[in-house]
């Protein structure tokens, strides 16, 4: 057994990592900028300065100053060090301008003519006399930084050139802008494009952005949220003690239920009693939870139709203190989250109950349950005692789908119900694009699942003793 669970951690690891690829790869692809969303707040004409300060002292920070990969497969017009550039729109666009003409040296100087006149100008102290004229030249800097279309740059290089002769205070930036000027006619006339067409493989090492995340997801860094600078851990963590509960009373709930039904549906198949539940269930199943939900509110949370209607509170999880007494407040607790785990569980009574029917309609049909009758033993002897054990390898396999949805929550549910869970979590940060939370739950909900498929194994040889995961010659 020892040795079969060791070979399935190894397994795990290529599968893993596949995952964590995926993950970081959508992360990187993911629109926006983080480094912006962190230091939103600080921008503005008179805090330029620091807020370009925040803005490099945050990418590094969060390693963004690194390359992406150990390696990279590109061509040779590339350069190994792009990755130093912070800003992303910067860096984007100047790997466009490597596409289109081929020589990072020149590129190069331009980009650095460009950042030190805008280093400069932002030296130049703020006078009412020149602000328009100010303002005018950093707004064509800033858009020369992100623009490569020739016509847009030539077209902002002649305003600055202008800008700058018209103006005496701004005079000792004249070279600078000469210099930006020179360095975009170098590069479109040294052009070297045929180096986009030759192949290039680059290796950066260890120390690469991919390596920095996944060493600290395995110590339990999930890294810092973009939407309020919290510790990924300690926003999942506050999450998911509330799905947990939810989950918790939902299954124990659902398994003690539907595992009864299952099994008496199966010994009166094809009775009266059979043919209700069975109905009964599939309405159940067929009604959607938002629906439910909202019907529930309605009806059971406000006095709308009838004070006496009004049991249940409409959202939250407690209106008490924290400091109040702990069985008073798991009462409040277990009041308001009523209604949700009744959402959450009615679903699941017909998929149990038809497995663990079907489960029981194999195994009562074996010649050895035939030899426990003709022996007379006593049907609840013969169900409960001799079939049932045996019956439960399906019930076992949906139990490997519950870690998972365990931390993954229900979303709607929670949605409606104001419910601080995990899948309230995850909706609002893909919509407040916080993908660090995302990114970290979807690797839970990857490894939940491979455990629950490794405690399915097992589960089968403890019920199953001809089940074993041991050679035997």
């Amino acid at each position: 057994m020892f040795k079969y669970i060791v070979q399935r951690l190894i397994i795990f690891l290529p599968t893993l990592i596949a995952v964590s690829l995926v993950a970081f790869s959508l992360s990187k692809l993911a629109p926006g900028d983080p480094v912006e969303l962190l230091v939103k707040g600080q921008s503005g004409e008179s805090g330029q300065k620091a807020s370009v300060q925040a803005y490099e002292e945050v990418s590094r920070r969060l390693g963004l100053d690194l390359p992406v990969f150990y390696g990279a497969f590109s061509t040779a017009a590339f350069p190994d060090t792009l990755h130093q550039i912070i800003k992303k729109s910067e860096r984007e666009n100047l790997s466009v301008l490597i596409s289109q003409y081929g020589n990072w040296q020149q590129i190069s100087n331009y980009y650095l003519s460009l950042k030190k006149l805008e280093r400069d100008l932002a030296y130049i102290p703020s006078d009412t006399s020149i602000s328009i004229a100010r303002n005018t030249v950093s707004r064509h800097v800033k858009d020369l930084l992100i623009n490569h279309k020739s016509n847009r740059i030539e077209f902002a290089i002649q305003e600055i050139q202008t800008t700058l002769s018209d103006s005496n205070s701004l005079s000792v930036l004249r070279p600078l802008a000469g210099n930006v000027a020179t360095d975009y006619e170098n590069i479109k006339s040294q052009a070297t494009t045929y180096k986009n067409y030759i192949p290039s493989i680059k290796w950066y090492g260890f120390k690469n952005q991919y390596h920095h995340w996944i060493t600290n997801f395995f110590t339990g860094n999930f890294g810092i949220s973009y939407l309020d600078n919290r510790p990924v851990g300690s926003k999942m963590w506050d999450a998911l003690r509330w799905t947990l509960i939810i989950n918790f009373i939902s299954i124990i709930l659902a398994y003690l239920i539907a595992v009864p039904i299952g099994v008496t549906t199966a010994v009166k198949k094809d009775q009266v009693y059979d043919r209700i539940v069975t109905t009964a269930l599939f309405i159940l199943y067929s009604l959607p939870s938002f629906w439910i939900g909202t019907i529930l509110i309605v009806f059971f949370t406000t006095s709308e139709y009838g004070e006496w209607l009004n049991w249940f509170p409409t959202g939250g999880v407690t209106d008490l203190l924290s400091d109040t007494p702990f069985f008073t407040r798991a009462l409040d607790i277990l009041h308001h989250l009523a209604l949700p785990i009744f959402c959450v569980t009615y679903g699941s009574f017909a998929f149990i109950s038809r497995q663990m029917r079907g489960g029981m309609l194999t195994v009562i049909r074996q010649d050895y349950i035939r030899t426990a009758k003709a022996k007379g033993l006593e049907e609840k002897t013969i169900v409960w005692k001799h079939a049932f054990r045996n019956s439960l390898f399906p019930i076992i396999t949906l139990f490997a789908y519950i870690f998972p949805a365990a931390i993954a929550g229900a979303v709607t549910i929670e949605v409606i119900y104001s419910i601080p869970g995990m899948g309230k979590l995850a909706v609002d940060s893909i919509v407040a694009r916080d993908w660090p939370v995302v990114f970290t739950i979807l690797m839970f909900a990857a490894i939940l699942t491979m455990v629950g498929n490794l405690v399915a194994d097992l589960l089968y040889a403890l019920v199953d003793p001809r089940v074993t995961y041991s050679n035997k010659s």
